[in-house]
């Protein structure tokens, strides 16, 4: 099996309690995998959450993707009681999904 890590990066960013999550393909052929195998379905799971709560945008020209993950981060930087109130950490959580 094949880890996101191997085919791309991932950056991490918050607004609120919502989690972005950047995904940039290391070249064509990764991306066209990632596009394919990286669902909403997928990265849902991988995370605990209901589909309902994640979104998927593509940036094809930039062999990107961007998911927002609704309520992850439980109140956000000021609300959370989490010490990663910003959501760093998830990055490397996207990054062991096997595909």
């Amino acid at each position: 099996m094949t880890q996101v890590d191997e085919l791309a990066s991932v950056r991490t960013g918050d607004k609120g309690d919502t989690l972005i999550l950047a995904v940039i393909a290391h070249d064509q052929a990764a991306f066209d995998l990632l596009n394919q195998e990286l669902s909403v379905e997928r990265v849902a799971a991988h995370f605990g959450l209901y589909t309902q709560a994640v979104t998927r945008s593509e940036l094809p020209t930039l062999h990107s993707f961007s998911f927002e993950l609704s309520g992850l981060l439980g109140g956000g930087v000021t609300g959370s009681p989490n010490l990663d109130g910003h959501g760093k950490t998830m990055s490397y959580h996207l990054l062991t999904l096997e595909i």
